[in-house]
């Protein structure tokens, strides 16, 4: 979920285990893919639905090829002057602030404006949120209640973990995530997946990413492809894949993904993908305006829009002379320049695939903190805020942070 709410708990993880790391060394066993065959590793009986990020992938361009001839006519009508228009949203983590962009989707819905998306992307927070948000309106209520009512416990415990120091110096996490798995199940059924399986045979398109610490990439999930498989591990792999998205390293555990490369079995150990990027468009598999041209559908129209679960002000305050201080504050600098960075490279492929370009944040000076790391009275107050800025007509930025000086945005880290 890569938040800012919980910055302060996961920096005293942080420093826990660093205390406790001096005492000895030791680890779990793995079965870790070799070096070597890293790059061949693929899921079993469904070798298609996942590719790194950063390179041109032939699997994923033909299947975005396909989603062309797939696509209806009634989602994606030609405007009067006959230009086919291509919405493309793409959420970004930020744990319980995630409130904010589920508010902001269902005002965008009660607009009657809020467009069917050719493509949904989505990491951590974001990639809890994605397969609703694909699935449009009709999964608006789910949305809403899954970012209003859920509470620290909801998502995750920590007494069990925090029972012994062996525990903590020789396991994979300070948390356990039991609460969240069984959350995610009770959303993410076989009927769930069965309406992810139809937008996807559709013509659209849905992204989660996480990454893989073994090779230390970002891995792009096509989770429409998992939906459709046929496969009988599709939905556990489906809601797998969004647990290791929101799987916050050293706080929660790592997801395990089993693996087959050269004829055998291995594991792959996969967190939150907002390790690599807080948002991302394509992730650079594919170029969407070459395979529009390829479709002939070269004269069509692209805009992506980027929520933003979080806000990029500085947080200026004076630092205590404290190491859990110091480590918070480095995290919280450090996780909005992220933020920035992405969405200057998103703006960026933007200007080379001749896209539009938006994206919207929490407004500066609403209340972020609460009385627990998933608090229900704050989250509420954030979608109210999301729900009501759609519903007003979002003011979408146009440039990246900054871009038009430091008195529209600060940008942490900016010469």
């Amino acid at each position: 979920m890569t938040p800012q709410q919980p910055l302060a708990w996961l920096a005293h993880c942080v420093l826990l285990l660093l205390a406790l790391a001096l005492a000895g060394c030791g680890s779990l066993p793995r079965n870790g893919v070799p070096i070597e065959l890293m790059s061949d590793a693929t899921i079993p009986g469904m070798p298609e639905v996942r590719a790194p990020a950063g390179l041109r992938s032939p699997v994923m361009e033909r299947d975005m090829a396909k989603s062309f001839a797939q696509e209806s006519v009634s989602d994606f009508p030609a405007m009067a002057d006959g230009v086919v228009w291509y919405p493309q949203l793409a959420l970004s983590g930020g744990g319980a602030n995630g409130a904010f962009g589920a508010g902001f989707l269902n005002g965008w819905s009660s607009t009657g404006k809020r467009p069917t998306f050719k493509v949904v992307t989505g990491v951590s927070t974001g990639a809890l949120m994605a397969p609703f948000a694909f699935l449009g309106p009709a999964r608006d209520e789910a949305l809403r209640e899954f970012y209003t009512t859920t509470r620290s416990r909801d998502i995750f415990a920590l007494g069990a973990f925090l029972s012994t120091a062996r525990e903590l110096l020789f396991g994979e996490g300070i948390a356990d995530t039991s609460p969240l798995v069984t959350l995610i199940e009770r959303h993410i059924d076989a009927d769930f997946l069965g309406e992810i399986a139809l937008a996807h045979q559709g013509g659209r398109r849905l992204y989660i990413g996480t990454m893989d610490l073994d090779s230390q990439r970002f891995i792009i999930w096509n989770m429409g492809l998992i939906a459709t498989s046929g496969h009988p591990d599709a939905l556990p792999l489906f809601r797998r894949v969004m647990l290791a998205s929101a799987a916050i390293p050293i706080a929660f555990s790592p997801v395990f993904f089993e693996v087959e490369a050269a004829g055998r079995r291995y594991d792959e150990m996969h967190v939150d993908g907002g390790v690599a990027a807080q948002v991302f468009y394509s992730g650079g598999l594919f170029s969407p305006l070459e395979l529009r041209q390829n479709a002939g559908r070269g004269t069509a129209r692209e805009d992506i829009y980027v929520i933003h679960n979080g806000q990029l002000a500085a947080d200026t305050a004076t630092t205590r002379r404290s190491v859990p201080d110091i480590a918070r504050r480095t995290l919280k600098a450090a996780g909005i320049s992220a933020v920035i960075g992405d969405l200057f490279r998103i703006y960026a492929l933007a200007l080379r695939e001749q896209s539009g370009y938006h994206w919207i944040t929490i407004p500066d000076g609403v209340n972020l903190s609460g009385e627990e790391t998933f608090d229900p009275v704050v989250m509420q107050q954030l979608y109210n805020v999301g729900y009501e800025i759609a519903r007003a007509g979002p003011p979408w930025n146009t440039l990246p942070p900054g871009v038009r000086g430091l008195a529209d945005t600060i940008v942490v880290g900016a010469e």
